[in-house]
């Protein structure tokens, strides 16, 4: 198989519009930019250091407030900044050999979105652009400021990959697809072959939450999905001290490694942060451990490096303390994180180390309820076998000389 820039990715995900401190609601019209793409700048240095080799934005186009309900697909926020500003951010990630994702809200827009406008004004051509509910526009997941667009519509799809093809042309390397379990796949078919023609390299992962991953990336045709299953089953397993919960999801996500390479996550931009869903602090080692030695392109959530806290609430504005501001550097960081920084530091440059392991098959070859011992395995000579234990005692593990202490992880053979 030939190899790929994403064979090799590891990704440091970032909300930009909280991650900059950035006004809730859009500005004004006619108001000037505020330049604070520039901000990511010094953390490209952080994320390099850490181990990461690229920068996945969250939404950064014009929208009404937290980005997921966009006005302008082809414009800059401008609580973000202007096309300049995204230049030289690619600019500045160019030279540190950085790769760029972006966050393609595709699937709904704002009630602002210049299309609805004018179907709201009665233009038949624009009303084609969504999908109604009689007179009314069928909104996402029963949010009424987010209106689905019609994927049917062939102007829709020339859209798409209009915007698409633009920032991939101003130097991004892919985007991530929001919401693609609500977008027929057969929409992806149709957008996503004259994008390949022009950036045969880019990479596009749809948002998928529940379902059969492999079926959706073959009826699709896009690279690859968000892993949520493997993502619940980590934290779970180890709060409830099950590790068979664990094995029958390594199990399901080796299968779907045959045919596609997963984006595996342990924190994102919708969910509560690593470091406060689970019970026992020490078992983000054990969970990053499981990150970093199984099949598929690894993502980690800025922040969760050092173990920020943060609970999503089902309520209005209930992400905000998942998508916190930063520091103006990673110099004003809190000290109190680097120890578990430097878990992923260590557990980031194993995975460098052996990037055959983004199609690595795994094993389970022992597992209790608080011991599992998981093997990945590549082509010949790539091997690594992963221990965990969430037991309160000490355990030696079969074919292990050395004792595991409590709550603690090791991967032999790296």
């Amino acid at each position: 198989m030939q190899d790929k820039w994403i064979d090799h990715a590891i990704w440091w995900h970032a909300y930009p519009l909280g991650f900059v401190g950035a006004e809730r609601d859009a500005l004004p019209d006619g108001a000037a930019p505020v330049h604070r793409l520039a901000r990511f700048e010094p953390w490209l240095d952080h994320l390099v250091g850490l181990g990461c080799s690229g920068l996945a934005l969250g939404p950064v186009f014009a929208s009404e407030t937290h980005g997921y309900d966009t006005v302008d697909l082809l414009r800059i926020d401008p609580r973000l900044g202007d096309d300049g500003d995204f230049d030289a951010l690619v600019a500045a990630a160019r030279e540190r050999g950085v790769r760029i994702l972006l966050d393609g809200v595709f699937n709904h827009v704002g009630r602002g979105f210049e299309r609805f406008r004018a179907a709201q004004d009665g233009d038949a051509e624009a009303r084609r652009w969504f999908r109604w509910d009689g007179d009314r526009p069928a909104d996402f997941e029963g949010h009424s400021r987010l209106v689905e667009l019609n994927h049917d519509e062939p102007a829709v799809q020339r859209h798409v990959t209009e915007v698409m093809t633009h920032w991939l042309g101003r130097g991004a390397d892919g985007w991530r697809l929001d919401a693609a379990y609500r977008v027929p796949p057969s929409f992806w078919r149709a957008v996503l072959p004259p994008v390949r023609e022009r950036f045969p390299e880019a990479w596009f992962v749809g948002e998928v939450i529940h379902g059969d991953y492999p079926a959706y990336v073959a009826e699709s045709g896009l690279d690859s999905v968000t892993q949520y299953e493997l993502w619940k089953a980590v934290w779970s397993a180890l709060n409830d001290r099950n590790l068979f919960e664990l094995a029958h999801a390594l199990e399901r996500h080796s299968t779907a490694v045959e045919s596609f390479a997963p984006l595996t996550f342990l924190g994102n931009h919708d969910v509560t942060r690593l470091a406060s869903r689970l019970d026992v602090p020490e078992h983000i080692g054990l969970a990053v451990a499981v990150l970093m030695t199984v099949g598929g392109v690894p993502s980690v959530y800025a922040g969760d490096e050092q173990a920020f806290t943060g609970v999503k609430e089902d309520r209005e504005f209930g992400d905000d303390a998942v998508r916190p501001p930063f520091p103006d550097t990673p110099d004003d960081l809190a000290p109190f994180g680097a120890p578990v920084q430097e878990v992923h530091q260590r557990l980031i440059g194993l995975r460098r180390r052996h990037p055959w392991l983004v199609r690595a098959r795994t094993t389970v070859e022992h597992l209790t309820n608080t011991t599992i011992a998981f093997r990945s395995s590549g082509g010949p000579g790539e091997e690594l076998v992963t221990l965990l234990s969430v037991d309160d005692a000490p355990q030696r593990l079969p074919g292990v000389d050395e004792v595991l202490a409590p709550h603690s992880w090791r991967v032999l053979g790296a």
